[in-house]
């Protein structure tokens, strides 16, 4: 039986969150740099202890006004900083809520960008290394850099697939505000099984590509977010998948 994490992008204020979380087994919240702030970070660690769900950092640019989704650049020492700093402050947070912190990924334009600039890539594995949370989540497939310099420092990585986003031939995401960037419902269903199952997903432009994922990301601030998970959820479990934490993650059940 495949086993398969099935993540979200949450803590980013969006009015779904409460019903999103039952049907995740991690969950990435954002941690200040694009949005969130200590309100939202409590409340959503204390939604994801409440589900049994796997808590980690979700940094992005430092850019509330574009939602973390626009280019910009910054010395690797920079990156390094405020990666690390996102991370210490959601850090705080759980120690306060008696949740461990089992994972790190990247939000946004950060996460594209570092798809193809190992620089840049390693920038953001060093912060994570940093912070002494040994788990990372990135783009899988031979497209992404990611992957390898997070690997390169010692840390564990995950091979991250998308249900709800069109690939490029390339493996890496069609860009936003693109047709075909955004499946609908149905469709992000049935990539989602597919990822699970085979591994693969059609390119926008119809090439097959191949996606290792261990970990599966819907995101979290759709208009149909709560849906959708339900609905891949049940998706993946009729299809013979077992959605489930694999035993390597860190447990983000309360302490004691």
């Amino acid at each position: 039986m495949p086993i398969l994490d099935l993540n979200a992008d949450l803590g980013e204020g969006g009015p779904h969150e409460a019903l999103v979380m039952p049907f995740v087994t991690s969950a990435n919240i954002a941690c200040g740099g694009y949005a969130g702030d200590m309100e939202t970070m409590r409340d959503s660690l204390r939604l994801a202890a409440k589900h049994g769900v796997s808590a980690g950092a979700h940094p992005g640019f430092p850019d509330r006004e574009g939602f973390g989704r626009r280019e910009m650049h910054f010395p690797p020492g920079e990156v390094t900083a405020f990666v690390r700093e996102q991370i210490e402050a959601l850090k705080a947070v759980a120690a306060r809520e008696g949740v461990r912190l089992a994972h790190v990924k990247p939000h946004g334009m950060l996460y594209n960008m570092a798809v193809k600039d190992a620089e840049l890539a390693r920038a953001i594995a060093q912060a994570v290394k940093d912070s002494g949370i040994p788990l990372y989540f990135g783009l899988a497939g031979e497209a992404s850099v990611m992957l390898r310099e997070a690997a390169a420092l010692g840390l564990e990585t995950w091979g991250e697939g998308f249900a709800d986003r069109g690939y490029a031939p390339d493996g890496s995401l069609w860009p936003r505000g693109q047709a075909g960037a955004l499946l609908p419902h149905a469709e992000a269903i049935a990539q989602g099984v597919r990822l699970a199952l085979e591994g693969t997903v059609t390119a926008v432009t119809g090439e097959t590509v191949r996606v290792p994922a261990r970990t599966l990301c819907l995101h979290g601030d759709g208009a149909e977010a709560a849906e959708l998970a339900r609905d891949l959820r049940r998706a993946l479990e009729g299809a013979g998948v077992k959605v489930s934490r694999q035993p390597s993650a860190f447990s983000s059940q309360r302490k004691g």
